[in-house]
């Protein structure tokens, strides 16, 4: 049996758990090991920490810009497996592959070009510009490197390939830590370089985990990826395809994120102890959420073979079992977090303020984390059937018409404090949630798949 059978078949037998540990590992270190260079500063420099805080303010955006391709890589990568389309999900690859590298190209010369003055534009203090501007040449200029780390990432992601993806993010992150206490702390005689060195090790890093994944695609869909596809001219079907599943994408994240900063906003009105317990109350609940998107994103996977394959009511069933079990895990991890809020909260600080107002949130969490898994789960099945535009239309109406008024009203206007801010994203998660569900029982999204109509195909995807 050649590679390709081999693959073909372990494509064919994985299941759920198969897929979402690996993604729950990587998702975890990026959260964890994300603020690896900023902890690590801080024993170098305050002034440092700033200085890098800012610049990362600018590259969240440039990320979320390459997202919304490796995105619809995903989608559209999986629907065309379920389908047998080998030869399809090899050019949506390589389309994918070429439009995040054009568009990191253009945002890493525009960092190179135009860093300092979008730092300047930020309000960053003149006596951090400098340093700032160096961390935004270096990491920005090679953000094209990002750009096809993300995107291969996807694809080995929609071949089922997660583990792969999983180990390459574990080896990038010790390489980053190690080169973060080289060039901080001048550990075996090397120069101190502060920032500069967290940049170049950072850059590095990406670099070295992008070959990797570059030579495992190779290895793993050696002959189903068709490069020359993309000297025959502009390939319209595959980059509308891409642009109509990665936009509303993006703008749904860039959506959240604005709704999150002016969240952000009202709470500063409270002062730093609630800021603090914030935080804090964040971190705690941060693996319920990770659970959440893990079983998202594999889930996502699965619909989309399936959708691919024309097996809709075996897609329509996957969601809901993925639901209940997300549903399930996120309640009885909020309630664990609850009921042990003091001793948990009390490895974070001693403040008795903060502990008591950090165990009502995560009460209010215990309530919230059920319509969370919802959006996390129900948003990406529709999102793998085809069905884009109703979640993002949905999610501005929800954050920005029900989370902000209602966090306004109980938070500031009541002056409830960050209790009230909760609410308001009680009502958020459960309100879009149930809608999202509404709509995936509805069944639109059984005519919205972007492969073309094929006869039933039995792909035995769990």
């Amino acid at each position: 049996m050649d590679i390709q059978q081999k693959n073909k078949k372990k494509i064919q037998q994985l299941s759920l758990f198969a897929l979402t540990w690996p993604i729950f590992i990587e998702i975890m270190l990026h959260m964890i090991m994300g603020n690896a260079d900023t902890l690590m500063l801080s024993q170098y420099s305050d002034d440092a920490v700033a200085a890098v805080g800012v610049a990362n303010q600018i590259f969240m955006f440039v990320i979320v810009m390459f997202g919304f391709i490796a995105t619809g890589t995903s989608v559209l990568v999986a629907q065309h497996l379920g389908a047998k389309q080998q030869r399809e999900a090899g050019q949506v690859a390589v389309v994918s592959i070429g439009a995040n590298l054009a568009i990191g190209l253009i945002l890493s010369i525009g960092l190179i070009l135009f860093g300092a003055p979008l730092l300047t534009m930020m309000g960053l203090p003149e006596e951090l510009l400098q340093e700032a501007t160096m961390y935004m040449v270096i990491v920005g200029g090679f953000s094209f490197v990002q750009a096809l780390l993300m995107t291969v990432s996807a694809i080995l992601r929609s071949y089922q390939f997660t583990k792969d993806v999983m180990y390459v993010t574990i080896g990038m992150n010790i390489l980053n830590i190690i080169g973060n206490y080289l060039f901080i702390f001048g550990a075996f005689g090397m120069p101190v370089l502060g920032v500069t060195g967290v940049a170049i090790s950072t850059a590095v890093s990406r670099c070295i985990g992008l070959a990797i994944v570059a030579y495992l695609l190779y290895r793993r869909i050696p002959n189903d990826l068709p490069f020359p596809y993309l000297l025959k001219g502009v390939p319209k079907v595959e980059l509308r395809n891409l642009l109509k599943i990665g936009i509303p994408t993006a703008g749904e994240h860039m959506f959240y994120n604005g709704s999150q900063l002016v969240i952000m906003y009202f709470i500063l009105m409270f002062g730093a102890e609630e800021l603090t317990t914030r935080v804090y109350v964040q971190n705690v609940t941060m693996f319920a959420l990770l659970f959440g998107l893990a079983v998202g994103q594999g889930t996502q996977i699965i619909v989309g073979y399936q959708v691919g394959a024309k097996q809709l009511d075996a897609a329509y069933k996957r969601c809901i079992r993925s639901l209940k079990l997300a549903i399930l895990i996120s309640l009885g991890m909020s309630a664990i977090f609850y009921f042990l809020s003091n001793p948990i909260l009390s490895i974070f600080t001693d403040n008795p303020d903060i502990i008591a107002l950090g165990s009502i949130l995560l009460l209010l969490h215990v309530i919230m984390e059920p319509g969370r898994s919802f959006n996390l789960v129900v948003i990406n099945c529709l999102r793998a059937a085809g069905d884009v535009k109703f979640p993002v239309y949905l999610g501005v109406i929800s954050m920005w018409g029900v989370s902000i008024p209602v966090a306004y009203f109980f938070g500031i206007y009541l002056d409830m404090g960050l209790v009230g801010i909760w609410l308001g994203m009680v009502a958020d998660e459960w309100l879009r949630g149930f809608l999202m569900y509404i709509r995936w029982r509805g069944g639109k999204w059984r005519e919205m798949a972007f492969v073309g109509k094929r006869k039933e195909q039995d792909v035995a995807v769990s």
